[in-house]
């Protein structure tokens, strides 16, 4: 495996590369002590923890970033992605680059990707940070009411086609309709700026991005927190933006139950945040994590 080093301008740390199974893997570190190693959501990259990476970093952590394959800086191979990829990525990450037990800090389905590394390879891990934590990486049929139902189909049929596919990743991905649907999700449009709006349009006019796209909104959801939280042997910490309409503060209740069966997580909701708190009122996540991983 190989490691090269770039420098780019769109955010101030340094960009690292790493060969994994023949593909480019972009990330970056910063700084000393216990690892902690930040997962992004769908369509982010490294640049949504702008915010956080230098406070965790000069808090007494080495900080971790990657791009999962398919996003960001990384390559947007022609495969058929799934949570258990991506899962494999992260092992593998920390074989390679860390090699001593790290909390894993995800936002949406990066959060659901850390939950899945701390159930499955508890060997790896001291804890998890769940910010907003996806129930899936797509809606398992039985949570959609009819309508809706009929609706996500018809969509995921109009994006596997050859003919309507590049159209609708076309409109998907153009910048005034990343700010709308960031708009849906950020309780503070202050936070929705220009450089959030180039760090999630600029990866998707790499080659392959359609194709990224396609293969993971018509993938198998992967497993719920539900099923996973049971295997759990480590502290959890779980932020959830109050204001969050795509994953609802409700979402927390499964952690609540898991906590009263004798889990170790503190739940700590954050009220006038969306779906990204990392991002939008950083100060407040970082100093929760900062708290909770100094009381470990």
């Amino acid at each position: 495996m190989t490691v090269t080093r770039e420098q780019q301008p769109i955010v101030s740390f340094e960009k690292l590369f790493w060969t994994w199974q023949g593909h480019k893997i972009q990330y970056t570190v910063m700084g000393t002590g216990r690892p902690l190693v930040l997962v992004h959501g769908f369509g982010a990259s490294i640049g949504h923890w702008r915010k956080n990476i230098p406070v965790l970093a000069g808090a007494g952590y080495r900080v971790f970033a990657l791009d999962l394959l398919g996003f960001g800086g990384s390559d947007k191979a022609p495969l058929n992605y799934t949570v258990e990829v991506w899962v494999e990525l992260l092992k593998d990450f920390w074989t390679a680059h860390i090699q001593q037990r790290a909390v894993f800090i995800g936002n949406s389905i990066g959060a659901l990707l850390s939950l899945m590394v701390v159930a499955e390879h508890p060997e790896i891990v001291a804890g998890g940070v769940l910010i907003n934590c996806a129930g899936g990486l797509s809606h398992r049929p039985h949570e959609l009411n009819p309508p809706l139902r009929v609706a996500m189909g018809a969509f995921n049929r109009l994006v596997r086609s050859r003919i309507t596919g590049a159209f609708v990743f076309n409109r998907v991905r153009q910048k005034a309709q990343i700010r709308r649907t960031l708009y849906q999700v950020y309780r503070n449009r202050e936070a929705v700026t220009d450089e959030l709006v180039e760090l999630l349009y600029t990866p998707s006019c790499d080659p392959g991005a359609q194709q990224v796209f396609t293969s993971i909104l018509t993938a198998p959801p992967g497993p719920s927190p539900t099923e996973l939280l049971p295997k759990i042997t480590c502290p959890l910490l779980v932020i959830w933006g109050a204001d969050d309409p795509w994953t609802p503060i409700t979402g927390a209740k499964i952690y609540e139950k898991a906590r009263e069966n004798g889990k170790d997580i503190q739940i700590v909701p954050v009220p006038g945040a969306g779906h990204c708190p990392h991002d939008e009122v950083p100060d407040i996540v970082n100093q929760q994590i900062s708290d909770w991983l100094s009381s470990k």
